[in-house]
């Protein structure tokens, strides 16, 4: 095995990101060599790559939270060369060496084989973001949403929320109302499936109180912060919200009041240590669905990744955007 090029961030003194030329992989017990066709940038790569994202902790690193492609040599009787697979979470890109490279080594309990459907294209258009996006709608599912229900999405031209959007309108849901501050993303948040694409000041009372008028029945945020303090008082009798970001910031101001007047509830979403069986049965239903035309889709090269991070830590960045890795799919 030659070298191969990977993304990189150093910190020896000062904080670097570049590609660099990585020696061959050893594999060691359970592990599988993956030839990396894609992978995806989310809010987290951003954070990872970036010096004040305080997310990696021990450096060299190289992110990426998210990869596709195929297996080349595996030290387990698990997956065999040539089979598709995918990783999303887990220490992918934080704590191990992530999917911004060529080649990567993957232990084995990460790995999800590529539903028939889904192509390793199509798994990272999705990747963390969709794969996010799947669990908040399936809470809500369970918690009794209906199609006739009022769904209320924050950060909606991001990848959880366009994403989100996109399934609930595959799923028949018919009063989807989409939050964007980008007055540039209303047409293709409509054509994805959004009734109304509204600035959350438009639709936020400018003052917040313990309860106010039910206006909406369920939320998928994923921003966190002041929006979602003041949205869980417009929230339904016996809705619910998933919370699965913190954009906006970590601090959450409410009170008892919407959770023992009206019986909502509140869902917090990780999409980093879901059991492997769940994973492999959200996957397969993303594949089923087939969303990924729909999306908007920007598709990037390892050399372009800097100026995408920048997009999103200045919230600029619209849609999902797809790393092109490999030499070939």
């Amino acid at each position: 095995m030659e070298t191969f090029k990977a993304f990189q961030v150093t910190k020896d003194p000062t904080f670097q990101a570049k590609i660099i030329e990585q020696e061959p992989i050893e594999l060691a017990d359970n592990e599988v060599l993956v030839e990396v066709a894609y992978s995806d940038v989310n809010y987290k790569d951003a954070l990872a790559s970036s010096e004040s994202g305080n997310v990696i902790r021990t450096y060299p690193m190289t992110p990426g939270i998210d990869l596709a492609g195929t297996v080349i040599k595996s030290s387990t009787e698990q997956f065999s060369p040539g089979e598709k697979v995918l990783v999303t979470g887990y220490g992918l890109g934080v704590t191990h060496p992530g999917g911004y490279s060529q080649y990567q080594a993957v232990p084995s309990e990460w790995l999800v084989k590529l539903p028939e459907r889904l192509s390793t294209r199509q798994a990272m258009i999705l990747g963390t973001a969709g794969f996010t996006a799947a669990l908040a709608v399936n809470a809500l599912l369970e918690q009794g949403m209906k199609p006739t229900n009022h769904v209320l999405v924050t950060g909606a031209s991001g990848g959880v929320g366009s994403v989100a959007i996109a399934l609930l309108h595959k799923l028949g849901f018919t009063t989807i109302t989409a939050f964007s501050r980008k007055t540039t993303a209303e047409s293709w948040l409509t054509k994805l499936g959004a009734t109304q694409v509204i600035q959350p000041t438009t639709f936020l009372p400018e003052k917040t109180k313990p309860l106010a008028k039910q206006t909406v029945d369920y939320v998928i945020d994923t921003v966190g912060g002041a929006q979602l303090s003041q949205l869980l008082p417009l929230i339904s009798y016996n809705g619910a919200a998933t919370l699965c970001g913190n954009a906006s910031g970590i601090e959450l101001n409410t009170t008892v009041l919407p959770f023992i007047l009206r019986n909502i509830q509140l869902i917090g979403i990780d999409s980093v240590n879901v059991p492997h069986e769940q994973r492999e049965k959200i996957w397969q239903s993303l594949a089923e669905l087939a969303i990924t035309d729909d999306l908007l889709v920007t598709e990037i090269s390892l050399t372009q990744l800097p100026e995408t991070i920048a997009q999103l830590l200045a919230g600029t960045h619209q849609g999902r955007t797809l790393v092109h890795v490999g030499e070939k799919e």
